[in-house]
């Protein structure tokens, strides 16, 4: 386990749940499994918070475990499943770019618990929405079933394993931990949803009046600590032992959809980016997600799924087709003449050349326009020699071979010698430079883990130095907002609000703008950390949940 991973999930984990649950986390990561008694002599913590930091490493699909030869249970931690919290923001902003509000709030509740029931999860969203909303209004109960039920038609939740049993026989024990896939994304029959009962998502109170009398106004403004499916009464509810988590697979295959399809839009045109959306929508029926490639399908298949409004007759389309498959980037492949041509895609040659495009960025801006030359030279080419290399880049031989050398030492470019003799003297020796993009990729891979953990101890520190003003500013917003509610003066409010100084507002508005600089880079260095292992095999962005 790479260091820089462990220390990145530490700092995730305790951001997220505290040091207990960081200290029993990064010493498994570190370690390897370990049963109850091992863990509490390394961590020095007491049995009870080990239990607890475990429930909670557990609950949120972090960790799994099982009987040792000892019949002792091994705890073990997913760090890969870990460095997932970063990426969470991206998680809830997609469900709420696709399914609006409520995905939005169920994916959260989802990513929060880590797994929930149905009717837990719906009825908490519910109660959220409701009171978000103005006073009168409230959300229907059924709307937000509806939206669960659509983001499971499409996979982006799934349910849970069931626990194994105590039976002896192992075989059936593995048999248990699986659901089957079919059954991954069947809704309980005791949440199926009457379609005809549901009614709009926002219901005013006069209509709630006249179908449930006072009650309506009742469960409006019902708080959610009372809810009848909290977290201390699941044993009611109608879908019991029927848990549901994030499918981080299927938005990991949506995330990498939408960037190759950036890069056909960007590199042709939005025809092209169309065409190449339809071959992903029919593949999503037939390819097994994050495949490396699509079964093949046809043109006249591809022309009976294009949106109408695109407006492409079958030549159109045919040219399009055969320049997608001409180009260098080779996203799209012929496989055949049968059905007007067969054409499948390469999602793994579209990944190779947006990593491609990734890293030359990354040597442009460390070291100039020229270094950027010679990689593109490398990678086009795959094996030159110095003199090679300073005749195509066009940079004088002297600059050329340092340049050349500056990226060898950085481990951006490696040398093969190839002898022409036994003795591998230097004279009668090729050396030859090239690229192992694998190489390259997990280089830059552990540095993005490194510059994310940086990112992170810059950011704790930040809000941490300036604590004490923060608090003082948001003590300073209640007793503003209370005023303004109860309807105070003008004169008032100005006291209020001058209770911080114009130095103090000064170093409030700094903050505000690094933390907010910091996030930022966050989730765009996230974006980079995504596609550098979507490229790699076995790396997160790849596992399979």
């Amino acid at each position: 386990m790479a260091q820089s991973q462990v220390r990145l999930g530490g700092l995730l984990l305790q951001h997220q749940y505290g040091e207990i649950v960081e200290n029993v986390g990064t010493f498994l990561a570190s370690k390897g499994s370990f049963a109850l008694r091992d863990i509490t002599d390394g961590t020095k913590l007491g049995v009870n918070e080990v239990k607890k930091a475990l429930c909670v490493l557990i609950q949120h699909n972090m960790m799994d475990f099982e009987k040792n030869r000892r019949g002792l249970i091994e705890y073990t931690v997913h760090i890969n499943k870990v460095l997932l919290i970063t990426r969470y923001p991206r998680y809830i902003y997609c469900a709420k770019t696709l399914y609006g509000d409520v995905g939005e709030f169920l994916v959260e509740e989802l990513l929060s618990h880590g797994q929930m029931l149905m009717s837990q999860v719906c009825r908490r969203v519910s109660d959220r929405i409701t009171q978000a909303l103005e006073e009168g209004q409230s959300m229907d109960e059924f709307q937000v079933r509806k939206t669960f039920v659509e983001l499971v038609k499409t996979h982006f939740l799934q349910r849970v394993a069931s626990p194994p049993s105590d039976s002896g026989d192992n075989a059936d024990s593995e048999t248990e931990l699986q659901v089957m896939e079919k059954e991954m994304f069947l809704i309980p029959p005791a949440m199926d949803i009457d379609y005809s009962k549901v009614h709009s998502s926002v219901t005013s109170s006069s209509k709630r009046k006249r179908e449930d009398g006072e009650e309506g106004d009742k469960v409006a403004k019902r708080p959610r600590s009372t809810s009848p499916l909290s977290d201390e009464k699941n044993e009611d509810a109608p879908d019991k032992g029927v848990y549901w988590h994030v499918n981080f697979t299927r938005f990991h295959q949506f995330f990498r959809d939408q960037s190759v399809l950036s890069a056909v839009n960007s590199k042709i045109d939005r025809y092209a980016c169309e065409i190449v959306r339809t071959m992903l929508r029919i593949s999503e029926k037939t390819t097994v997600p994050l495949a490396p490639t699509t079964h093949p399908m046809s043109s006249h298949e591809i022309f009976q799924n294009l949106p109408p409004e695109l407006d492409l007759n079958r030549q159109t389309l045919g040219e399009y087709l055969t320049l997608l498959a001409e180009d260098k980037t080779e996203i799209v492949n012929k496989a055949g003449e049968s059905g007007g041509g067969m054409y499948v895609l390469n999602m793994q040659k579209a990944l190779e050349t947006l990593c491609k495009a990734s890293i030359e960025s990354v040597v442009q801006e460390r070291f100039g326009s020229k270094c950027s030359r010679i990689f593109r030279l490398l990678l086009m080419k795959r094996h030159l020699e110095q003199k090679q290399v300073e005749d195509m880049a066009m940079i004088p031989a002297k600059e050329a071979k340092e340049l050349l050398y500056k990226l060898f030492s950085e481990n951006f470019v490696t040398m093969q010698e190839i002898p022409k003799t036994p003795d591998h003297a230097p004279s009668r020796t090729f050396y030859l430079f090239g690229i192992n993009m694998h190489q390259v990729s997990r280089m830059l891979l552990d540095r993005c883990y490194k510059a994310m953990g940086n990112l992170i101890s810059r950011r704790e520190h930040e809000n941490t130095e300036n604590r004490r003003l923060v608090e003082k500013s948001q003590r300073v917003d209640a007793i503003a907002a209370s005023l303004q509610s109860s309807g105070a003066d003008t004169t008032q409010m100005s006291e209020v609000e001058e209770m911080i100084t114009p130095p103090e507002r000064q170093q409030l508005n700094k903050l505000k703008h690094d933390i907010s600089k910091l996030e930022q880079s966050e989730l765009q260095l996230d974006e980079t950390i995504f596609l550098l292992e979507s490229y790699l095999p076995g790396s997160a962005a790849m596992v399979m949940y």
